[in-house]
């Protein structure tokens, strides 16, 4: 039994440890973000990898959750003879919750990934030496770019994730369902309010801090060679989605 105990005592003592770490490295990333130089150049690459090729996976996600929303709040509301509020339904759902909280996870698994293969890559063969050895602080060269970029990609993507979204939504209960059009759109205009969509977009640049930030850690941090990088990669995709699911919790506690 105690070493059951010692155990499990062992694995909460090394989470605490590691968000402990994570903590110290987002400070160090907050500091070196307001030094110059400052490489302008990095951080657009970054969103060119962060935002843009994420936006055919974070569309198609957008859209058909939008799409099977409608249909299941459809068949749901209509025992109640309130499918006119399908449209309320689904642009609530999309602004507040699953918009920012899918696209961030798929953020996670394309770019966030990503991030942590190359920075452990670099890891594992001793470039982040390197670069001590060349006097250029690896935090600012690698972590900075990357967790700026994120943080102001996500919320677009989200933008997008929300707008297709509605319209997938539009498409199955307008389109398909033969739910009144004007009604349908008038219920939204009354009910959904731009505190909605911004405090969706805050917790989308929360959720974009936090899978580039562990990516970036669990890159930073990765040991034992190639085998390491992969599991690193994974460690990273699974924790930034837990600590996501987690935040996003807190975070809508606290707005709504």
């Amino acid at each position: 039994m105690w070493k059951a105990i010692n155990t499990v005592g062992e694995g909460v003592a090394g989470y605490i440890k590691e968000m402990g770490r994570i903590f110290l490295l987002l400070l160090d990333t907050v500091r070196w973000s307001l030094y110059p130089p400052f490489r302008f150049d990095l951080l657009f690459q970054q969103m060119e990898r962060v935002g843009v090729k994420s936006v055919l996976v974070v569309v198609l996600t957008g859209v058909f959750t939008g799409m099977v929303l409608a249909l299941q709040t459809f068949y749901a509301l209509k025992k109640f003879g309130a499918e006119t509020m399908v449209g309320v339904t689904v642009a609530l759902s999309m602004t507040r919750e699953l918009g920012p909280v899918l696209t961030s996870i798929m953020v996670t698994g394309r770019a966030g990934s990503a991030m942590a293969a190359e920075i452990g890559s670099m890891r594992v063969t001793e470039q982040i030496d390197a670069l001590f050895a060349m006097a250029v602080n690896p935090v600012k060269y690698l972590i900075v770019p990357r967790v700026l970029a994120s943080i102001v990609v996500v919320p677009i993507l989200t933008i997008i994730a929300d707008f297709v979204g509605i319209v997938g939504g539009y498409f199955v209960g307008v389109i398909i369902l033969r739910i009144n059009a004007g009604v349908y759109v008038a219920n939204m205009e009354k009910y959904v309010k731009l505190g909605d969509i911004y405090n969706g977009l805050i917790k989308a640049a929360v959720f974009g801090l936090i899978l580039s930030l562990i990516g970036c850690y669990k890159g930073f941090t990765t040991t034992g060679g190639a085998e390491g990088v992969g599991r690193a990669t994974t460690q990273s995709v699974v924790l930034a989605a837990v600590i996501i699911l987690m935040a996003d919790y807190l975070l809508t506690a606290v707005m709504f």
